[in-house]
C-alpha cells in the first residue's frame, strides 16, 4: 500500500489560507521550500491540514535521523514534562545533561579523553567552539571553507559562505575570517582532477599561510566533513587527514562542524570516522535530539577546560526536555542499527540516481556517504553550468506529488537527500518513483516557472 495519499491539490484550501496568515503576519525573510503546513507525522510520513500524506525526503533538514515521533523520544518527553521543565543547568543543575555529556564524550572519535558543553542551535556551537579554540590557542584568526555553512547568527554567518540569500545586506561581518577553496571535485577550483591532483586543495592551506594569514596568527581551520548547505560535497578520503597534519604542524585546532553529517547520517555516528581523523573540537545538532532543538560542543578535555568558570553556557543550553530526547534518539540509533540502514538506504539511491544520471543529460554529478545523498542539476549543453530553474521544477513536482524534497548549494541546483532512517524500503522506493517522474516531467517542460523559495540549512 502507497504512503503518499493525496485528497486535494497541493497546496489545499487550509494550507493556502494559512499562507495568506502567514504573509500577514511573519516576517518575509522567513521563506519555505514547500507551501504545506503540517497537522501531523509519524516516521517518515507527513501530513498536511487538508488530509494529504507526503513521503518526507527533508527531515527537518536533517533533524529527524530517528523519524517523526520515535516511540523513545515521546515516552522520554512525557516522562521529563511530568517532573519539570527547565531551571537552568548553570543555576540547579540536572543529570540528564551530565548523561548527555557523557555519551557525547563516549561517541566522539578519537582516544583523548573529552569533554562536552550543551547548546541550543548549530550557529550556538559554532561560535562557542571558535571562543574556546581562540582561548586555548590565544590566537585570533579562523580559517573556513568556500561553499561552506555554519549559521546565521553575526560570527557563524561570517563563516557561512553563500552570500545570497544569507548574507546579502547583513554587513559588516566578524573579522580574522579567512575562506579557501573546498575539495569540491566536480567544480575544482583549481582546474585539477582527482587523483592525479595529489589532493591540492588541502595542501594548499601551506600556501595560504604565506600569502593570506601568518599561520601562527589562525587559531582554528572549521571544516563540515561533507558539506551540507554547500551540496553534499564529498571530498576525497584523505583530505580531511591531511588538513589535520597540518593542524598539528603548526598549532592550529581542527573544529568538525558535523551538525548535519552527525548521527548516523552518513553511516556513523560522525563523519570524521569515515577519515580516521579526530578533530580536537567536534559539533553537533540537528539530529542530536530527535526533533527538539539542542547542539552540543564535545572537544579535548585539556582543551575545553582552558575557558575560565561562567565563560560558557547560556539559559536554555541543555534543556532538560531537550536532554532526555537527547538520550533517546541516541539509543533509538543504537538498537534500531541505524548506522547500518544509512548505509543501505544510499545504496539504494545511488544505484536509482546513476540510473538517472545516464537517462537525464540534466544531472550533472551523483555524490554523497551513507543516507547524505545528492545530485547536481546542469545545464545540457556540457558546461556544468547550474540549473537553478530545473532544479525547481523537479522539487515542485516532487511535492505537488506527494515527497517533500530539499535544495542545497551556492547556485541553488542541488537536490539533497535527508529522509528519516526509519524510512521503510517501500516508502524508499515510492518516494524515488516520484522524483523519477519529476525528472522526466522537467526534461519535457517549458523553462518558465513560477519562483519557489531555496530551502535553508
Amino acid at each position: 500500500m502507497n504512503s503518499i495519499c493525496l485528497k486535494t491539490s497541493v497546496p489545499g484550501p487550509k494550507s493556502a489560507a494559512l499562507a495568506k496568515r502567514e504573509a500577514a503576519a511573519v516576517a518575509r525573510g522567513v521563506s519555505q521550500l514547500t507551501p504545506i503546513f503540517v497537522e501531523r507525522a509519524e516516521g517518515a510520513c507527513i501530513q498536511d491540514v487538508d488530509g494529504n500524506t507526503f513521503l518526507d525526503m527533508a527531515g527537518g533538514i536533517g533533524c529527524l535521523n530517528v523519524g517523526q515521533r520515535d516511540p523513545g523520544v515521546t515516552t522520554a518527553l512525557h516522562e521529563q514534562v511530568d517532573r519539570f521543565l527547565h531551571t537552568c543547568f548553570m543555576v540547579t543543575p540536572y543529570e540528564s545533561y551530565i548523561a548527555v555529556a557523557e555519551k557525547l564524550n563516549q561517541l566522539a572519535p578519537g582516544d583523548s579523553p573529552k569533554k562536552t558543553i550543551l547548546l541550543n542551535t548549530g550557529a550556538e556551537a559554532v561560535e562557542n567552539a571558535v571562543k574556546i579554540a581562540r582561548a586555548y590557542t590565544k590566537r585570533p584568526a579562523v580559517i573556513c571553507f568556500e561553499d561552506g555553512f555554519h549559521g546565521r547568527t553575526l560570527l557563524a554567518l561570517s563563516l557561512t559562505s553563500k552570500a545570497q540569500p544569507y548574507k546579502a545586506g547583513f554587513a559588516p561581518f566578524a573579522s580574522d575570517i579567512y575562506r579557501v577553496p573546498y575539495a569540491y571535485c566536480y567544480r575544482c577550483s583549481y582546474n585539477l582532477k582527482y587523483p592525479g591532483c595529489q589532493v591540492h586543495c588541502a595542501t594548499h592551506l601551506e600556501d595560504t599561510f604565506k600569502r593570506v594569514v601568518a599561520a601562527e596568527s589562525v587559531a582554528a581551520i572549521i571544516a563540515e566533513p561533507v558539506l551540507g548547505e554547500g551540496g553534499f560535497v564529498t571530498p576525497p578520503l584523505e583530505w580531511l587527514g591531511i588538513v589535520r597534519d597540518i593542524c598539528n604542524r603548526y598549532g592550529i585546532l581542527l573544529i568538525a562542524d558535523e551538525v548535519q553529517t552527525g548521527f548516523a547520517r552518513t553511516g556513523k555516528f560522525f563523519a570524521c570516522e569515515h577519515y580516521n581523523v579526530e578533530p580536537d573540537l567536534l559539533l553537533s545538532a540537528k539530529s542530536l535530539g530527535g526533533g527538539l532543538p539542542i547542539a552540543a560542543v564535545t572537544g579535548k578535555a585539556h582543551i575545553m577546560d582552558q575557558t575560565v568558570p561562567g565563560s560558557l553556557g547560556g539559559t536554555f543550553g541543555g534543556n532538560p526536555l531537550s536532554c532526555v530526547a537527547a538520550l533517546a534518539a541516541i539509543k533509538a540509533i543504537e538498537d534500531n542499527h541505524l548506522n547500518d540502514r544509512a548505509m543501505l538506504l544510499g545504496d539504494r539511491f545511488r544505484k536509482r540516481a546513476h540510473e538517472w544520471q545516464r537517462k537525464f543529460s540534466f544531472i550533472g554529478d551523483v555524490r554523497g556517504i551513507g543516507a547524505m545523498q545528492a545530485f547536481e542539476i546542469v545545464k545540457t549543453d556540457g558546461s556544468q553550468t547550474a540549473d537553478a530553474e530545473t532544479t525547481k521544477r523537479i522539487t515542485r513536482y516532487s511535492y505537488e506529488h506527494g515527497v517533500i524534497l530539499v535544495t542545497a548549494g551556492t547556485y541553488s541546483n542541488i537536490i539533497r537527500l535527508l529522509m528519516p532512517l526509519v524510512v521503510t524500503d517501500e516508502q524508499l522506493e515510492e518516494a524515488l518513483d516520484v522524483i523519477e517522474a519529476a525528472l522526466l516531467f522537467s526534461q519535457q517542460a517549458e523553462p518558465v516557472m513560477s519562483e519557489v523559495p531555496v530551502a535553508v540549512s
